[in-house]
């Protein structure tokens, strides 16, 4: 039955601190006529939960899938309420699974999706074998937490030659780390790695006001699009020590900074060595590996 004074369309959320809040949707959930009769979920802070209650930004973010590229499954992580399954189960284009290692969560979903039950899944994204369930290329989507925001993207990573497209929402220092150039202050480890076998993009910025609970920062949302780089044309496991070594001392020069990994008398003149890491893009770091590789 419907609560006193709550629309069939109003999501009924806890925060960190077991408050009962209500957000009105802009349009009923896909799978239900009323959220009212599922459980309540409530926000952990420990999982980095902020539940996003705008159904327009939710769109936004599914919009910025791009099936074209061949791919015809996608894996939401993390989905909590379902604001962003809402829009992806409508899409035909693919087939959409959802992960979640929250069980208060993951019973919600089950119930809300019931012609969707086999494809929603219980269990830790970081530790998920993609290979059990996806057999070709697929997706990643979600509002992902913020606390293991770094762990996530080497996850993709080390799946890179499977994961062809990612859209996601993160903090936003974060999400500008990873599209950030060359020559920035943002610009690091992160932004390289993923730069070597990502197109990265910044989408839009996300206000606090559109979750529940409020993060205290602002978020991002980013599209990240393989490229056609199979293997970098160097040792790839030397070019990930180059790239740490180099960021690790940024404020040193390359040829101090890379002292750990090839004796200074074996540098030569590399003019690349006299400048700091962040001013090298990913073509330079793969010189830089090739030189040291060669001359170590």
């Amino acid at each position: 039955m419907p609560i006193d004074g709550v629309t069939p369309y109003q999501l009924q959320i806890k925060d960190f601190n077991g408050n009962i809040n209500y957000k009105s949707l802009n349009m009923p959930y896909f799978a239900s006529n009323n959220h009212t009769n599922m459980s309540l979920v409530r926000a952990k802070k420990h999982l980095g939960q902020h539940f996003l209650t705008d159904k327009n930004i939710a769109t936004r973010i599914v919009n910025g899938l791009n099936p074209s590229r061949g791919y015809t499954q996608v894996l939401e992580v993390g989905p909590g309420m379902g604001i962003l399954s809402d829009v992806l189960l409508q899409k035909t284009e693919y087939e959409t699974y959802l992960i979640d290692i929250d069980t208060e969560s993951y019973d919600f979903l089950l119930k809300q999706y019931p012609a969707a039950a086999s494809r929603i899944i219980n269990a830790d994204f970081l530790e998920m074998d993609f290979s059990t369930i996806f057999k070709s290329d697929f997706a990643i989507i979600g509002n992902f937490p913020y606390n293991i925001s770094s762990q996530i993207l080497f996850k993709v990573l080390d799946s890179r030659q499977q994961v062809v497209e990612v859209v996601g929402m993160f903090q936003k220092e974060v999400a500008e780390r990873c599209a950030a150039r060359p020559g920035s202050k943002e610009y690091g480890i992160l932004s390289v790695f993923l730069q070597a076998y990502y197109k990265v993009e910044y989408l839009f910025t996300v206000k606090a006001g559109a979750f529940n609970p409020p993060p205290k920062v602002l978020s991002g949302v980013i599209r990240l699009t393989r490229n056609e780089v199979a293997t970098l044309d160097c040792d790839e496991k030397l070019f990930w020590q180059v790239v740490k070594a180099g960021f690790n001392q940024r404020r040193k020069t390359l040829r101090n900074a890379l002292s750990s990994l090839i004796n200074k008398d074996k540098m030569g003149e590399e003019p690349l060595l006299e400048l700091r890491a962040e001013r090298l893009t990913v073509a330079d770091f793969i010189s830089l590996t090739n030189m040291i590789s060669v001359n170590r």
